[in-house]
């Protein structure tokens, strides 16, 4: 057998706006109709709705997406559909992405960011708990996703919302 060898890699990770190009990136992430709605979504962002982020390594290659929402809450950003590549996830990257976009909700005054969880994913709540968010409630939710087989199918869960004040001079 051979030696195993351990060491430590150091990643310099930036984060900016999506583009349609990184769309082929991301697809071991997403089905056809996934991707398709991603393309729909970009189109938003000119106007001013949704900022579409990815992280990426020094390649430029974005192994995590995620997006803003300004429309969805007065008075905050909504951060949704974030994902990390699995092979990529606990290594801080998801921290990245939503420390960014933090910044961004901040960089429009607004006072809140929003997030929900899916009551079956313990490991991202505790990540969001970890940088401050507080569950205040919680509401069925429900999207599209395309099936193994190709078929369009409806997608029921529960999500568990969280907030987290942005201002600066907010104490808990």
């Amino acid at each position: 057998m051979g030696t195993t060898h351990t060491g430590v890699v150091e990643l310099h990770l930036t984060v900016r706006d999506m583009e349609e190009t990184d769309l082929p990136d991301l697809a071991c992430f997403y089905s056809e109709l996934n991707l398709k709605q991603m393309t729909d979504e970009l189109q938003r962002g000119p106007r001013d709705v949704v900022d579409h982020l990815v992280v990426c390594v020094p390649s430029g290659m974005p192994v995590a997406k995620g997006a803003v929402n300004y429309e969805e809450k007065p008075e905050a950003g909504v951060i949704w559909t974030l994902s990390v590549r699995a092979e990529l996830r606990s290594l801080g990257i998801g921290t990245v992405l939503i420390c960014a976009s933090e910044e961004r909700i901040r960089a429009r005054g607004l006072p809140r960011a929003e997030i929900g969880v899916e009551e079956n994913n313990p490991r991202a709540r505790a990540l969001y708990e970890r940088l401050g968010y507080v569950a205040y409630g919680s509401e069925p939710a429900s999207w599209d996703y395309q099936a193994d087989d190709g078929t369009i199918r409806l997608y029921e869960t529960t999500c568990t919302l969280l907030r987290k004040d942005l201002r600066p001079d907010h104490v808990d």
